[in-house]
């Protein structure tokens, strides 16, 4: 009987993998075992922040920990009733929300143009946009304290949101910019053939197909308008009952006493919104970025 030698199989791609997918494997634990302890440092000041908002002001700077002996979970009840943290936190979401909607669909048109069409002294207004970004805040705030002191809007909300959606947010305009460049001229044509202006091309085709960056541009706004201390103080001087959420936590700082940690249990309250936020957006937010560099 003649015998069968069977010739040796060959390994198929499916069996090839682990032995390719182990070097892969590796290299993730590395890049995860140094990346955890940077990610670590990166939000212990956060996690810091917290621990101290649950502390009394007698272990606040006893040393460093993150467990506190005693929570008081009274800092944050006396942070929101007696310190006024839930009007300031009121006065904080109709400032930002209004100023993050008129500054999105001004900063989408303005991208829309500049990245949709050509026409003289282009190159030269995209130089003025990024100039301003040179520009400190506090050389800007006296013409801006003037112009809403003109129009009688001082000592409002209103005049709040007006200067905080005025001022030119470059990179949402870039970012906007940028996506609205890579979509294909096919889409304007064919709503221009189907007799839709300007405004109706814009409004129903190019900003919903804008999403991502929508998302990143109200990330961005949210986090700049809702931290934003230095205007909302300016034009709520005289008003106290007005200010925001930032210039609130100010108020634990007194003449002779600073509450430590009230001002930590303030200052979480005012973070939660913006992690929220980002939690909801991040997958746009990602998609915004990433779309708007792709030319």
């Amino acid at each position: 009987m003649a015998l069968a030698f069977s010739r040796p199989r060959r390994r198929t791609r499916a069996q090839a993998l682990p032995r390719r997918w182990s070097g892969s494997s590796r290299r993730a634990m590395i890049a995860s075992l140094i990346l955890i302890p940077i990610c670590l440092l990166w939000i212990y000041p956060f996690l810091w922040m917290i621990s101290a908002s649950l502390k009394p002001n007698a272990e606040f700077f006893q040393g460093t920990g993150l467990i506190p002996a005693s929570p008081q979970w009274s800092n944050y009840v006396r942070a929101w009733q007696n310190a006024r943290i839930g009007d300031y936190f009121f006065n904080s979401v109709i400032v930002t929300v209004s100023s993050v909607a008129i500054a999105t669909i001004t900063g989408a048109m303005i991208g829309y143009v500049l990245g949709r069409f050509s026409f003289p002294g282009k190159k030269l207004i995209m130089g003025l946009f990024v100039a301003t970004v040179f520009i400190p805040q506090g050389y800007t705030i006296i013409p801006v304290f003037e112009i809403v002191n003109r129009l009688g809007l001082a000592d409002t909300l209103w005049g709040v949101i007006l200067a905080e959606a005025g001022g030119v947010n470059v990179l949402s305009i870039l970012l906007f910019a940028g996506y609205f460049a890579q979509l294909p001229r096919e889409l304007e044509e064919a709503a221009q053939m189907d007799g839709a202006g300007f405004l109706r091309v814009f409004w129903s085709i190019m900003l919903p197909l804008s999403k991502p960056v929508i998302a990143s541009t109200i990330i961005l706004r949210f986090i700049t308008i809702w931290n934003s201390f230095l205007l909302p103080l300016v034009l709520t001087l005289s008003r106290p009952a007005l200010r925001t959420l930032a210039v609130g936590i100010y108020a634990f700082r007194g003449e002779y006493y600073v509450d430590w940690s009230g001002m930590a249990a303030a200052a979480t309250i005012s973070l939660l919104p913006v992690i929220i936020m980002f939690i909801l957006l991040q997958r746009y937010f990602v998609e915004g970025i990433s779309g708007a560099v792709k030319q």
